[in-house]
């Protein structure tokens, strides 16, 4: 029946049924088998077509996250790359995939030790397991970056040309895989009773499904989303992602190689503009201005009344990393899908007036850490925009008595 379906179209729309059926409860070895009899191999764009076209007729991106892993699952082995284009050394894409290539290595080193520990003796003491899983974790941590410049960098472009759904479900598994990693290290401090037996446990429990976790995003990456991004974004899109990936970082890998596009590329003079900026208390050079707020010890980024991002500061030490891609970028799509639901309201309450400004302090990356979010509105009250200011206060918390002799922070 292969040769019924010999069109894209055609091929989405099967693929869209079958995806369905899994959700109505087919199983895995189903799907597969229908997919083999229908088309054989699936190209790596329809996926991403059938998604998408899902999520836009109204399958809930919380029911696509759901079920992404048995979609992936059901099309192992069945999708096809063989029309993919090759990735010159240095591209962005050839970065993510060294990276690839530097985890699985590690995932590699790491399921060796799951396999060690299997075979000892259930009583027997495995601190000198756990001590190496722990180590191996901790390299593992780095993978943030490369989920970072995925989310910042990539997929504003993808949004540009109207491929939204996959990777707001893709940011949504990444989510994921951080809240598992997050929770292997709360089970590395249970070290008193590092039986083989409790190390066992924490493995299937945690440690597992982790690795499991991360080896199934690699494989859509590889298999879907960079092939498919390599067909989509232009030459200069690949160029801007290049210039920002440094600022971010890499993970496991840094690319020595330097990669030139086909194109030529005007390259602007970063000459700063010494016009001034009058307000109603004075005025300040450009340059003087940018300086000054780069300068206080906080990260302020604005989004103006059409909930696009037009400005971040660029302190010393940022909080939050803010890549120049999300600069017009909607602000939905610069949270992950666990919390873009709370920027949302807090836009619309003060959008409406309902509200002027939303706090919160967390802790994160051992900083604790005060979030302000204030609606800007001109002279008339028109809401113009919202600025979210953060700021790192641990060092506040601390603080009794008074100073009023001087007394130099160390720098």
């Amino acid at each position: 029946m292969s040769e019924l379906i010999n069109n894209s179209k055609k091929r989405v729309e099967e693929l869209k049924k079958l995806i369905l059926q899994l959700h109505e409860g087919y199983s895995v070895e189903e799907t597969k088998s229908k997919l083999t009899e229908l088309m054989g191999s699936v190209p790596y764009g329809d996926v991403v077509q059938a998604e998408e076209e899902l999520i836009q007729e109204g399958l809930d991106r919380e029911e696509v996250l759901k079920f992404c892993d048995i979609h992936s699952e059901a099309l192992r082995g069945k999708i096809d790359t063989s029309h993919a284009k090759e990735v010159p050394a240095g591209h962005p894409v050839d970065t993510f995939r060294k990276e690839n290539l530097e985890i699985t290595k590690l995932l590699k080193g790491i399921k060796e030790l799951f396999e060690e520990n299997s075979k000892r003796d259930p009583n027997a003491d495995s601190k000198d397991i756990l001590a190496s899983l722990n180590s191996m974790f901790n390299q593992l941590m780095d993978i943030d970056k490369h989920y970072m410049r995925k989310e910042n960098q990539l997929f504003p472009y993808l949004e540009k040309y109207e491929i939204t759904g996959p990777p707001m479900v893709m940011w949504g598994k990444d989510d994921e895989i951080r809240g598992l990693l997050k929770s292997c290290f709360s089970l590395f401090k249970e070290q008193d009773e590092a039986t083989a037996e409790t190390v066992n446990g924490f493995i299937e429990m945690m440690f597992a499904p982790t690795v499991k976790a991360i080896e199934d995003m690699i494989y859509k990456e590889e298999e879907i989303l960079f092939p498919m991004s390599m067909d989509t974004l232009t030459e200069i899109d690949w160029y801007e992602i290049y210039e920002q990936s440094d600022e971010t970082g890499y993970c496991l890998f840094y690319p020595e190689i330097k990669w030139e596009p086909n194109i030529k590329i005007e390259k602007k003079d970063s000459v700063a503009d010494e016009s001034k900026v009058k307000f109603s208390t004075g005025a300040l050079k450009l340059n003087e201005l940018e300086s000054m707020i780069n300068s206080l010890p906080i990260d302020l980024t604005f989004v103006d009344k059409d909930d696009r991002v037009r400005y971040f500061s660029h302190g010393k030490e940022r909080i939050f990393d803010r890549p120049k891609t999300i600069l017009g970028r909607e602000v939905k799509f610069c949270h992950p899908p666990s919390s873009v639901h709370i920027v949302n309201e807090i836009v619309d309450d003060f959008k409406s007036g309902r509200q002027d400004s939303a706090k919160f302090w967390i802790n994160v990356q051992g900083k604790f850490v005060h979030i302000a979010y204030y609606a800007v509105r001109d002279e008339n009250g028109e809401y113009l925009g919202t600025v979210e200011m953060s700021q790192e206060i641990g060092e506040y918390r601390e603080l009794e008595g008074e100073r009023r002799i001087l007394q130099y922070d160390e720098k």
